[in-house]
């Protein structure tokens, strides 16, 4: 099982190995990508509710996601385990995702890290099990446009995007990231998919 400071010291081992992919970096830059902007402020999603408690206390790997949407807010909370994915965001309605709330459980945390309109990529977040972490902004009308996962366990997603619609499954492989959405095309990451 990895903990939660590997995961950190290997996500920034993963940032620079990732500039020579023209990729951005942990707190630096690549040869094709804007410097990293002051972070934002920390965003706190809603505690779970009463049916996530109740999946997770009797799920073995689990996760579960809440998104924050333009005009709707808080989602609510959504859990899914065993390989079946779990979904958050909305699709055919035209709305960004503004900020992405996950909690693992059984799976050795995970970290996140968010890349938003006008500020790039955020810094990198991370939670222990059974812990909420929280990327992106909210109150200020700014989308979401692409995701970084690592988990201790592999975990997969899949992103919604405008004009793309859903990408193909990027899993997390030897803490190496799942990335969905796209940079520098200004485009909205509307939905995705986890799982575990």
């Amino acid at each position: 099982m990895i903990s939660i400071s590997k995961l950190l010291r290997t996500a920034a081992l993963v940032g620079v190995t990732a500039a020579a992919a023209v990729l951005p970096t942990f707190g630096g830059t690549a040869s094709a990508a804007p410097a990293d902007k002051a972070p934002a402020a920390v965003v706190k999603a809603p505690a779970l509710n009463a049916t996530a408690k109740a999946h997770l206390a009797k799920a073995g790997k689990a996760i579960c996601v809440n998104a924050h949407v333009q005009n709707i807010g808080w989602q609510g909370w959504r859990c899914s385990g065993k390989g079946w994915p779990v979904t958050a965001g909305t699709t055919g309605q035209s709305l960004r995702l503004e900020a992405v709330s996950v909690l693992t459980h059984k799976i050795g945390g995970i970290c996140l890290r968010a890349h938003v309109q006008n500020i790039g990529w955020q810094q990198t977040r991370c939670a222990a099990n059974n812990k909420i972490v929280t990327v992106g902004t909210t109150g200020q009308s700014l989308r979401m446009e692409a995701l970084r996962l690592w988990a201790g366990k592999r975990i997969c997603a899949q992103g919604h995007v405008e004009n793309i619609g859903w990408q193909g499954w990027s899993c997390s492989k030897h803490s190496w990231p799942a990335v969905i959405g796209t940079t520098g095309q200004s485009l909205r990451l509307e939905a995705l998919r986890l799982k575990v």
